[in-house]
C-alpha cells in the first residue's frame, strides 16, 4: 500500500521547519506547543492543552470504538558545542533537514500529525487520539504520564521515535540507583578507622562481573553499570562514607522492584532508587499489531533506549522515520524524503490494523 499526498508531505514539512526553529528544551516548550495547537485548530480540529501537552480525538470519534494513541514529543535536549550550523536554522542541504530536534523528534510528530489529519473524514473500527508531548527528554512529570488520566482505556499506542522505520515491539526500562556504603573515619597515617572507599571496592567489582539471573528474548540481559562514585574530602582522613551511583536498564523479564531486590542481595551498600516509574514493555504476543508488521514486512526488534513508551500502561509499539544514531547529535538532521516514507508508513499501518478488525 502506498500514499501519495504531495500537500500533507509539504504540510508536514513545514510545520517541522516552525518547530526547529523555535525552542523547545524540555519544559520550556510552550511556544512549540502553541504551533502545534495553532496548525491543528487551523484544520478544525479541538484541542485539548494541558500544560505544554496538546491532545485531540478525532472527528470520527464513537465510544463504542476502541482507541489508538498515536504520540510523540516537541521538547528537545539543549545543542552540544560540535555544532558548526545554528540549531535553531531549518537548512536543507543535499536532501537533508538540519536542525535541533529534526530527527529526535520533529520527524516523527509531524508524520504523525499528517497522519492524524490524513484520518480525520475516514472512518475507521477504532478511534484515533493524538497526543504531542512534553518533557520526554527528561522523563518528567508534566509530560505524557499527567495526559494520561484525561484519556479512555487505549487499545495500542504508536510512540513516534526515530528507528528508522523498524518496529520496536519491547524497551527497556531504567531504574537510576544511589548506593551508599558507610565506614569509620580515622588518620591515614594510623591503622584506624574503616575505609568506606574499600569497601565499596568490593561491591564495584561485583557489579563489573554481574549478571541478573533471567534473560528477556527480545531484549537480552538486564544490565548495570556503575557510573558514578564519590568519597572522601581530605588526603589524610579515611573516607567514612562513599556513595556511588548505578544506571540499570531493566528488560521485561523483570519488573523494577523485582531487579532492584537481585541487586540488593549481591552487595553491601545501602541502595535507594530515584525512581520506580520507567519501565519495561512489551507488546503482548497475540496483539494484531505484530500481524501488521508481519504483513508490511516491518522489521521487529527490542529498543534499549529509553522513551515515552516507558510511562504508557497500554500495549506499544516504538516506530519513526529517521534514526536513533543521530539523536542528540552535533548538527543533527534528518532525510527530507523520511518524512515522507513516516507519513505513508503510519497510514499504511494504521490501514493494515483497520483491516485487522475484519479478520476477528
Amino acid at each position: 500500500m502506498e500514499v501519495k499526498d504531495q500537500n500533507l508531505f509539504e504540510e508536514a514539512l513545514n510545520l517541522l521547519k516552525q518547530l526547529i526553529a523555535t525552542p523547545s528544551f524540555s519544559k520550556e516548550e510552550d511556544k512549540t506547543a502553541d504551533i502545534i495547537q495553532s496548525f491543528l485548530e487551523s484544520k478544525g480540529i479541538t484541542t485539548l492543552r494541558k500544560g505544554n501537552n496538546i491532545v485531540s480525538w478525532s472527528n470520527q470519534e464513537k465510544n463504542s470504538k476502541p482507541y489508538v494513541l498515536l504520540n510523540s514529543h516537541h521538547d528537545t535536549v539543549k545543542p552540544n558545542a560540535g555544532y558548526t550550523k545554528d540549531p535553531f536554522q531549518p537548512i536543507v542541504e543535499n536532501g537533508k533537514l538540519y536542525g535541533l530536534g529534526s530527527n529526535d523528534a520533529g520527524g516523527c510528530l509531524v508524520s504523525l500529525i499528517a497522519t492524524f489529519c490524513y484520518f480525520q473524514d475516514k472512518e475507521l473500527p477504532f478511534n484515533i487520539i493524538l497526543a504531542a508531548t512534553a518533557e520526554e527528554e527528561i522523563s518528567g512529570k508534566n509530560g505524557i504520564e499527567s495526559v494520561l488520566s484525561d484519556l479512555p482505556k487505549i487499545e495500542l499506542a504508536i510512540i513516534g521515535e526515530p528507528t528508522l522505520m523498524q518496529m520496536a515491539i519491547a524497551e527497556k526500562g531504567l531504574l537510576v540507583i544511589d548506593a551508599t556504603v558507610r565506614g569509620k573515619a580515622g588518620h591515614a597515617a594510623r591503622e584506624e578507622g574503616e575505609n568506606a572507599l574499600y569497601k565499596a571496592l568490593d561491591d564495584l567489582v561485583t557489579i563489573r562481573d554481574f549478571e541478573f539471573k533471567k534473560v528477556s528474548p527480545y531484549l537480552g540481559k538486564t544490565k548495570v553499570t556503575a557510573t558514578v562514585i564519590q568519597a572522601g574530602n581530605q588526603h589524610n582522613v579515611i573516607p567514612d562514607l562513599c556513595t556511588y551511583t548505578l544506571d540499570v536498564r531493566v528488560t521485561d523479564s523483570y519488573t523494577l522492584e523485582e531487579a532492584l531486590q537481585e541487586l540488593k542481595h549481591a552487595l553491601k551498600a545501602d541502595l535507594q532508587p530515584r525512581s520506580l516509574r520507567l519501565n519495561s514493555s512489551k507488546t503482548p504476543n497475540d496483539h494484531p499489531i505484530h500481524k501488521v508488521a508481519e504483513y508490511l514486512q516491518l522489521k521487529k526488534y527490542g529498543s534499549p533506549t529509553l522513551s515515552d513508551q516507558a510511562l504508557i500502561p497500554y500495549p506499544s509499539v516504538k516506530i519513526g522515520p529517521g534514526d536513533s544514531a543521530r539523536s542528540h547529535t552535533a548538527d543533527e538532521y534528518i532525510f527530507v524524503d523520511e518524512i515522507n516514507k513516516g507519513i505513508e508508513g503510519y497510514i499504511n499501518i494504521l490501514n493494515s490494523y483497520a483491516e485487522s478488525f475484519s479478520s476477528k
